[in-house]
């Protein structure tokens, strides 16, 4: 039975077609990434803004002890060079600028993200940031009266840390970044450029240097942020989607089990209110067709009776087919297994049809090998197989034609069924349509007398019920062959022998007997 799926149920009520479906999913996609980047300040999406200000009241957050560390052991090397009351007041100026800096990033993450204005605590953020690299060049200021060369190599040692500190920490807003470093390189400027000395002028130039390395790293880390963040967005909507196809196979399934369970519950009253009228046209005009009470006045009323005879045996094989398919597609056949020599039933459905053959003129042809095992498999199963072959070669072999019948052994070690015509042959495109239910190819709609098109879906089942395969091939103007193997695990001789009570007993105990 074919599984019902979501686009099957989507096609089915007129949708479209799945590409085009996934064409507008993305281009819905794109219109809203678009509207979202016009409407946010920093050209990506809103939600990125947001994720990137939450970023850096982290960062700042979790680097407040480390940094609190740093400006104590600046101060306390300061004091070789300047006064410690100096030295304490700038790590005064330093804690309180960090201090209001925790302050604002507590305060953004308590709040909820939908209350939240990106734009307000960007800018906020940007003050803090200038206001701490401000507290942090006043380094400079302390130590501008010494004249020690060791106190110039220590300004740059803490402006570049600094720098460094502010350019990892500040990546995820990139004006920050600025704010923080503007402050540094005014102060470098200002300590080192008065001075005429060649160490002086090359500490200048080492420090600008570093503050544009900064600077691009910044703008690194920046680009490496983004690319998380919308590399986790990319996934986010790929969860989603699977979420939703999830949700759509479930409903499909759901609806599937409804319309089996509907079919069954449908076929099964079906086939007790059909059956029940049908046998009683079948016997009455069965009765009439043989003229049991006598001749009928007008010859054409026996002609009557036999139409009605033929059209409800017709009903009636056409009903036991539907059920039959029916039972096999939902796993409820129930084989009745037993020994069966495959050769005989063969032999069988061939004098079984001979007759209809003989009215056709056909000549049937038989290579059956000899002295063939038994198979384990059900005996009312495998005859309907050979006779939905069978009468399908005969059915579709034109006037004076030959069908082939083959039964031998497999390469495996399996037995096989082969029945070939020299029929209209079917086109290779058109055998999965002949291989569905209700399907008929072309060629023998044109040739060939009016079936069901059930035949070869029970063919099909009834054999893979057995572990079988079941291959047709065909080809216009050349015939049709349709092959039917069984397992070796079917064939009785494949079978272990069962132990004897006598071969278990060991043979010391049968040498000591004797």
């Amino acid at each position: 039975m074919t599984e019902l799926t979501a686009e099957m149920i989507q096609r089915g009520r007129g949708g479209a077609d799945p590409a085009e479906i996934a064409r507008r999913r993305r281009l819905a996609q794109d219109v809203r990434a678009a509207r979202e980047r016009l409407t946010s300040s920093t050209g990506l999406q809103r939600a990125f803004d947001y994720e990137l200000v939450r970023l850096f009241s982290q960062y700042r957050l979790g680097a407040f002890v480390p940094q609190i560390v740093l400006a104590a052991a600046i101060a306390a090397m300061a004091c070789a060079f300047i006064a410690a009351q100096a030295a304490a007041l700038w790590f005064l100026a330093v804690t309180g600028a960090l201090a209001a800096m925790v302050m604002l990033s507590r305060r953004f993450l308590t709040q909820a993200a939908e209350d939240v204005d990106v734009a307000v605590w960007r800018r906020r953020f940007v003050l803090g940031e200038m206001l701490q690299g401000s507290a942090w060049a006043l380094i400079v200021t302390v130590l501008l009266a010494t004249d020690q060369p060791a106190a110039r190599i220590f300004v740059l040692f803490v402006l570049l840390m600094v720098a460094a500190v502010t350019a990892m920490l500040s990546a995820t807003i990139p004006i920050a970044v600025y704010a923080g470093l503007v402050p540094v390189a005014v102060a470098l400027i200002g300590f080192f450029t008065p001075s005429r000395e060649i160490d002086a002028l090359t500490m200048a130039l080492m420090g600008a240097s570093a503050q544009l390395f900064f600077i691009f790293l910044a703008h690194r880390l920046y680009s490496s942020a983004v690319a998380t963040l919308e590399s986790r967005a990319e996934k986010d909507a790929l969860f989603a989607e699977l979420e939703e196809a999830k949700a759509n196979s479930d409903e499909a399934r759901r609806r599937a089990e409804e319309a089996s369970f509907a079919k069954s519950r449908f076929l099964a009253t079906m086939s007790h209110e059909l059956r029940t009228p049908l046998n009683a046209i079948l016997g009455f005009s069965e009765v009439m067709k043989n003229e049991i009470f006598g001749r009928h006045v007008a010859p054409a009323y026996k002609e009557y009776a036999d139409d009605i005879h033929a059209s409800g045996q017709h009903l009636l094989n056409l009903i036991n087919e539907i059920l039959d398919l029916s039972r096999i597609e939902a796993g409820r056949y129930e084989l009745q297994e037993e020994a069966v020599p495959l050769a005989q039933v063969v032999e069988e459905c061939q004098h079984m049809l001979a007759l209809r053959a003989r009215a056709r003129s056909l000549t049937i042809r038989e290579a059956i090998e000899d002295n063939l095992p038994r198979l384990w498999v059900d005996e009312r199963a495998l005859r309907q197989v050979v006779l939905n072959l069978l009468s399908n070669a005969i059915k579709f072999t034109p006037q004076g034609g030959e069908v082939t019948i083959k039964v031998g052994w497999t390469a495996a070690g399996g037995q096989y069924i082969s029945i070939r015509d020299n029929g209209p042959g079917i086109p290779e495109e058109e055998i999965p349509v002949v291989m569905a239910s209700f399907g008929r190819g072309s060629l023998a709609i044109k040739t060939a007398e009016q079936g069901s098109g059930l035949g070869l879906p029970i063919v099909k089942g009834l054999v893979e019920l057995h572990g079988g395969g079941f291959t047709l091939k065909s080809k216009p103007r050349e015939g049709t062959e349709a092959i039917v193997t069984f397992p070796p695990e079917r064939v009785m001789d494949a079978l272990a022998p069962v132990p004897s009570a006598q071969s278990t007993i060991p043979d010391e105990r049968r040498r000591s007997a004797a």
